[in-house]
């Protein structure tokens, strides 16, 4: 689950979000240049010198009935002649995944739609095959293939419903595995790989919709919740010619163990994919032959706590062996994993995490990678040697504390890079990778930065131990103009669950985007914390500490943390302290006040589980283990549980739409507060979904209630 990452739809410098991500490279394959959507053409850009090319102009881009299309996103043949253009795009829950599709041919100066015999906006995941000379796609839950040369079109499945889903998924799927794409090509383009989800038994959660009509209607969402069974999952291969598929006998029950990755080796028949099992602590990748349908295990490791589904599949040696992040030696670590001997090899090595792999350089036999060893709270570039017998080498400069990303080109001679801190606003500089300088002094990063106007009232980053001796990192930022002899009030941004950070070293840290005005101007102390849990680089036992103890361990450590910073700064006026969070920081903020009233005694929480057994089953069940054959860790973790206990202020806020934490959180909670006779203030925002930002006025209106009942309740000022 990523509850509490809609919270982007504010602001692109939302610190929940984590660290700044390089801009999305379209790079050509030469590493040498790239693509990109300008004024509405696409246009090739080829580096060190910016030279610029028009691939495809407006003039192509422009429908038989005069309409220009509008580019929302767009892919390229291998040789560059084709192009695939995405455009009319509409949501499907979180992001725009379905609309319309053409193919610009730049040789024959021609545009085509693909699928105009389909509703409007309905084409998923359109891609040419390997040859260019077809594009597949899904439509309605099935999956057709269309040759660009005849326009003919084949169904290569009939048999989808809304609830049989062929080359696309579910909510769940979608929303925690980060599945939307559902099918694959096969590298001689004469198969495709797809998943099959059945959501068949999926029981509906039915929202409801009293305002879009005199005559209230519902609005069903099929919803696995925790201890339900999920959909089934399987994987097919469809013969393009005859439209056949072959089911791949994987082991195990279909409906008690996933299948979060699947794609097919280069070069080769064969597929890869890897399963996780119900409880999702079993990771098993498979080695699959499409011709023999042989089925082996290439390689398995098991967790007392959650294993995560696996970024992709990084091939090297000739595609015999595959790059893999796991943390099964107590740090998340590369391993070279041979799928003909089954060897596992460590690249990487020491008491530090990989956090993402950002470039594997075979030819010099050197693997790119974020870390950050020293500071959990940044992100920097490092490099080793891929076959496991090097040191750990810094590639970013020191001189540039904070969190830094990059967009590599596939030859590694180019990349941008993009750099931001408490303290320094979002840049991006384009470098020569193989030298690791800018490509111009005008536009490096030292310059923009330099550039920047000066903060007064700099991010403070803090270090607290609590009593129960963990170190939790954190940042504060205190009012403008603060003076020590006074007291201020404090003000905790909470998120707390293991799907994201908040004490991150990013453009952003320090300002509540919520809040309609200037907190430091105000005189607040705005603080937040990562307690046990976080998704932080200190290693595997400080991230799965929080298994089984949602709810408990991560309240604990943020509450205690809380005290200490009381106790030991006589600045902060322990009757005016507050806490807020979102979804999971919502859940989080309740169990504060709810477990730790003699600390906190002003809340305000946003869309939060306030039971656990009604969240999602494969989010909940990661963390929180299978509720079988006891909900005791649930029913210890969820707020309702300790409603009884508020003392102090609370405001609720909920979308009566949320897809994602279902409104029945909220008036599950209004019982139990209602029943031990305890006051409170509620916000219901009519169909509003998990980011609340829907309808107009929405956002504003949210801001001054969020506000106003800080003020309110949590007076503002030094005293």
């Amino acid at each position: 689950m990523k509850i509490g990452k809609l919270i982007w739809a504010f602001t692109c410098a939302v610190v929940i979000c984590g660290s700044a991500k390089a801009q999305n490279v379209n790079w050509a394959k030469d590493g040498n240049s790239y693509y990109q959507n300008i004024a509405g053409e696409i246009v090739n850009i080829t580096l060190p010198k910016n030279e610029r090319k028009t691939i495809i102009s407006t003039s192509l881009l422009t429908t038989p009935n005069g309409n220009t299309i509008s580019v929302r996103s767009f892919q390229l043949n291998d040789d560059g002649t084709k192009a695939l253009i995405y455009t009319n795009s509409k949501k499907v829950w979180r992001y725009d995944t379905r609309g319309d599709y053409w193919v610009a041919d730049m040789t024959n100066n021609t545009l085509t739609q693909i699928g105009k015999d389909k509703p409007t906006s309905s084409l998923m995941f359109a891609k040419f095959s390997p040859d260019a000379s077809k594009v597949a796609y899904v439509s309605g839950h099935n999956i057709y293939v269309e040759d660009l040369k005849t326009g003919a079109t084949k169904a290569l499945t009939t048999d989808g419903t809304t609830r049989l889903i062929n080359g696309t998924f579910d909510w769940a799927y979608e929303e925690e595995f980060d599945c939307r794409d559902g099918f694959r090509w096969s590298p001689d383009g004469k198969s495709i790989a797809y998943w099959q989800i059945d959501a068949r038994k999926i029981r509906n959660f039915l929202m409801i919709n009293n305002t879009d009509s005199i005559y209230a209607y519902n609005i069903p969402v099929e919803y696995p919740k925790v201890g339900q069974d999920p959909s089934g999952c399987k994987i097919g291969v469809v013969d393009i010619a005859t439209a056949n598929t072959t089911w791949v006998a994987v082991p195990g029950s279909s409906v008690q163990n996933y299948i979060p990755r699947m794609d097919w080796v280069p070069n080769s028949n064969n597929i890869i994919l890897q399963q996780l099992n119900r409880e999702q602590n079993v990771s098993t990748i498979f080695l699959v032959n499409a011709t023999t349908k042989n089925v082996s295990e290439v390689y398995k490791e098991s967790d007392k706590a959650w294993i995560d589904a696996i970024d992709k599949f990084n091939w090297i040696n000739k595609n015999k062996e595959f790059v893999l992040k796991t943390d099964r030696d107590g740090w998340a670590h590369l391993y070279r994993i041979n799928i003909e001997n089954k060897k596992a090899t460590l690249i990487t090595n020491g008491n530090y995490d990989v956090m993402s792999l950002n470039l594997i350089d075979e030819a010099n036999n050197t693997v790119y990678f974020s870390a950050s060893p020293t500071n959990a709270m940044q992100k920097y570039l490092y490099k080793t040697k891929l076959d496991g017998k090097g040191k750990l080498e810094a590639v970013t400069p020191s001189v540039l504390p904070g969190t830094h990303n990059y967009n590599i080109s596939p030859t590694g001679a180019f990349a941008l890079h993009s750099y931001q801190s408490a303290t320094v606003r979002p840049v991006n500089e384009w470098m020569n990778f193989k030298t690791n300088n800018p490509l111009s002094m005008n536009g490096s990063i030292t310059n923009q930065v330099g550039s920047q106007a000066a903060i007064k009232n700099k991010v403070e980053f803090f270090k607290v131990t609590t009593d129960d001796g963990i170190e939790l990192d954190g940042w504060m930022k205190k009012p403008d103009n603060f003076d020590r002899t006074k007291k201020y009030p404090v003000v905790l941004y909470v998120y707390g669950e293991p799907a994201s950070a908040t004490a991150l070293d990013t453009w952003g840290a320090g300002n509540n985007f919520l809040y309609a005005g200037n907190m430091a101007k105000d005189g607040y102390i705005y603080i937040s914390m990562d307690n046990r849990g976080a998704p932080v680089p200190k290693g595997k036992d400080w991230r799965k500490a929080i298994y089984k103890n949602i709810g408990q361990l991560n309240i604990r450590d943020q509450a205690l943390g809380m005290k200490k910073l009381l106790a030991t700064n006589s600045f902060m006026d322990k009757d005016r302290v507050a806490a807020w969070g979102w979804s999971g920081g919502g859940s989080s903020t309740l169990n504060l006040l709810f477990q730790y009233p003699d600390i906190f005694k002003t809340g305000v929480s946003i869309a939060p589980v306030a039971n656990q057994l009604t969240y999602d089953n494969i989010y909940q069940e990661r963390y929180m283990g299978t509720p079988f054959p006891t909900t005791a860790a649930y029913v210890a973790g969820s707020p309702v549980t300790y409603a009884k206990n508020l003392k102090g202020n609370l405001l609720l806020i909920h979308g009566t739409g949320d897809d994602n934490v279902h409104y029945q959180n909220a008036e599950m909670l209004i019982n139990e507060l209602v029943k031990h006779k305890k006051t409170f203030q509620l916000m219901s925002y009519p169909n509003r979904s998990h980011s609340i930002n829907e309808g107009e006025g929405t956002t504003e209106h949210l801001r001054l209630t969020f506000t106003k009942f800080i003020n309110d309740n949590c007076p503002a000022g030094g005293r």
